[in-house]
């Protein structure tokens, strides 16, 4: 059944609407702004004044340690072998080196982000592109084609009884500004529809581990936050053990509750007296009162089960056990630092691949947003990618000048591997530019040696051996 573009406003926003929730639970792990878990309620009404949550935030470290790894350096057409300056130029100008790096916190984090393209008055040779939250967006797929058929961007302005809502809904031939009046959409008159009519949703959606029947994406924290809370739990548990029992124990016998006063003479409360405050009493042991004093405990139990617990979320997100602190007393060796990273580098470069194609086809829609048609060259459009893995420099600097010198790959491909920058790339080949025309000045000169070498016999360029010659100072040095 067609929806009228009412019906797709309201149905979007209801959908978005009904996953909210879970989305703000995620980013709060990710802040480390969770609530306490694993705790009975009696007793953390009791402990709220006195008693706060230890965060361990492990959701953060595993997010991070993926999105540090994936950093966007191009994009090439077939048949190319550099990067395509024009579409640089593009992303540049739109900061999405800042904004793909965002996107892609946030879709670790929150299942997905979004990507929009649109056209840009003032410059229609750059269009817009803009990374957006999915606390701010949502999307439908189209269940046959699997393309998005539908999406919603949403935003409040102003505060109190001045705050309008508004939205901006997103078709294949059509892009439509609403806002709220009075508890019902209506176009907004200060934004005319924009008739695009590219056949295509404007929109592409950067989800984490998308599956066929869970095309939004899967939170990179679903296996972290149960062993988080535990975590958090026994943290939080060790500080009040430590309140309680890591400083020396008191009991008291034949006192009352009336005995137990401040300097003041004011009473104190039951959990006053637990927690060791100042105790004031008339009472003696000759009216058979005694105060006594345990020793203190012991809290490696709880390092135990941290530890334990540090080694699950190892396990299960490939992370090296030194990121989480569960290192040996030696340092590992390079090779055993590289072997740990492993599964942690195969993931980022799992996430290359998924997150190259959405790239792509954002650019796809940039170069049909500038110029009025699909570009069919643009179907085979590559996304270039940094190193996920971590070697060393001089690792991969003997790696790559082996690659060159056996002629497997060209220079340009060689400086790649070295991870140097698209800029630095192109100024060294304008070095190289340089120095091959004063070599081919030098031989139309009729100096060729650069070509030959220097005949046998021939005096050197210095003939008088003035660079060679040691300084006075030099002499006088190695005479005494």
């Amino acid at each position: 059944m067609e929806r009228t573009e009412l019906e797709w406003l309201e149905h979007l926003i209801a959908c978005h609407d009904k996953e909210k929730a879970d989305l703000k639970r995620l980013d709060s792990y990710y802040e480390g702004t969770q609530p306490l878990s694993y705790m009975a309620p009696e007793l953390q009404r009791e402990l709220e004044e006195t008693v706060r949550q230890v965060v361990i935030n492990w959701p953060r470290l595993v997010v991070d340690a993926i999105e540090e790894r994936l950093d966007v350096e191009g994009f090439r057409f077939p048949g190319h072998a550099e990067a395509d300056q024009e579409l640089w130029r593009i992303w540049q100008a739109n900061d999405l080196d800042e904004q793909s790096q965002q996107g892609h916190l946030d879709a670790l984090t929150m299942k997905r982000a979004y990507v929009v393209v649109g056209s840009n008055e003032a410059d229609e040779t750059t269009p817009l592109v803009s990374v957006e939250s999915a606390l701010d967006m949502f999307a439908e797929h189209d269940p046959r084609t699997r393309k998005i058929a539908a999406a919603v961007k949403r935003w409040c302005e102003g505060e109190g009884k001045d705050e309008v809502e508004h939205a901006t809904l997103y078709l294949p031939d059509v892009t439509i500004w609403w806002l709220q009046q009075d508890g019902i959409w209506v176009e907004d008159p200060d934004f005319p529809r924009d008739e695009h009519d590219m056949g295509e949703v404007p929109v592409e959606v950067l989800a984490n581990r998308p599956r066929l029947k869970y095309r939004n994406g899967i939170s990179e924290l679903a296996d972290v936050i149960p062993l988080s809370d535990a975590a958090c739990k026994i943290a939080t548990d060790m500080m009040v053990s430590a309140e309680y029992h890591a400083t020396p124990r008191r009991v008291a016998f034949g006192f009352g509750e009336e005995d137990f006063v401040d300097e003041q003479g004011n009473k104190l409360s039951a959990f006053s007296r637990i927690i060791g405050r100042m105790w004031a009493t008339s009472k003696s042991s000759q009216d058979g009162a005694d105060v006594k004093q345990f020793p203190e405990a012991d809290l490696k139990n709880f390092h135990s089960t941290l530890g334990q617990l540090a080694q699950l979320v190892a396990s299960l997100t490939g992370m090296p056990p030194h990121f989480l602190g569960q290192s040996t007393a030696n340092p590992a060796s390079a090779d055993a630092i590289r072997s740990s990273e492993a599964r942690l580098v195969k993931r980022a470069e799992r996430k290359q691949r998924a997150w190259g194609g959405t790239w792509e086809r954002v650019m796809r829609l940039v170069m049909r947003v500038r110029d009025g048609e699909w570009t069919d060259e643009a179907r085979s459009l590559e996304t270039i990618w940094r190193d996920a893995s971590t070697p060393t420099v001089a690792q991969a600097a003997d790696a790559a000048v082996k690659l060159y010198t056996a002629k497997i790959v060209p220079l340009r491909t060689t400086r790649e591997r070295l991870q140097f920058s698209q800029a630095e790339i192109a100024r060294m080949e304008e070095q190289d530019e340089e120095a091959a025309q004063q070599l081919m000045q030098r031989i139309a000169d009729g100096d060729v040696t650069p070509l030959f070498g220097r005949k046998p016999g021939d005096p050197p360029d210095d003939p008088e051996g003035l660079d060679d010659e040691e300084p006075p100072e030099a002499q006088r040095g190695n005479a005494a």
